[in-house]
This record gives structure tokens, sequence and C-alpha cells, in this order.
């Protein structure tokens, strides 16, 4: 649905359409994306026209990025440790009476 509205205003019918799905069931889905603060919807006479609320995609987005660099920093890191030649392979030392 945010990208039929990334295009311009629809109808709750319009963006229930592509998805087969009932219009209260469409309904209640633009309601969770409204709380989430994605969209806005606007009452004219029996028509619900929703609006992409790009602003809180924007942070969505920023937040997202942030958490992409540290694990991507992270996990090079860890990639780059792996990699490295064990310069002293350590052998477990075999006691007297270990039968294993």
């Amino acid at each position: 649905m945010l990208n039929h509205l990334a295009s311009g205003e629809r109808t709750v019918s319009e963006l229930a359409e592509p998805f087969a799905m009932s219009l209260a069931g469409a309904s209640k889905h633009i309601k969770s994306l409204e709380a989430a603060g994605l969209v806005i919807r606007q009452i004219k006479g029996r028509q619900h026209l929703c609006r992409l609320q790009p602003d809180r995609l924007a942070e969505a987005h920023q937040w997202l990025s942030f958490y992409q660099r540290f694990w991507t920093e992270r996990l090079d890191a860890l990639d780059a440790l792996l990699r490295q030649p064990d310069p002293d392979p350590v052998l477990p030392v075999k006691t007297k009476g270990d039968d294993t």
C-alpha cells in the first residue's frame, strides 16, 4: 500500500484492489498505517483519500541506516578476523589415563 501511495493520493478502494482484500480489511490496515504515522486519511464526502506521510518514512530510514552501518562494520571486522590464518594452532595435550 505504501508503494502505491508513493505515486500519489489513493482511495481505500484503490489501495485494496491489488491485494484482493475487502474494504473493511483495507481500512483496518490503513488504520494501522495511520497509527504508525505513515499515512494520513482525509474524508471527502463518501470517499476516504489516503496520502503518504514521507517524514515518518525518512525517520525510519535514518534509524535503519544507522543500524545497517553498525552491523556491517562489526560483521566486516568479524569476517576479517575469521579469515586470518591461525599462526599456531593449539593441539589438545593428551594426559596420562586419557583414553579419548
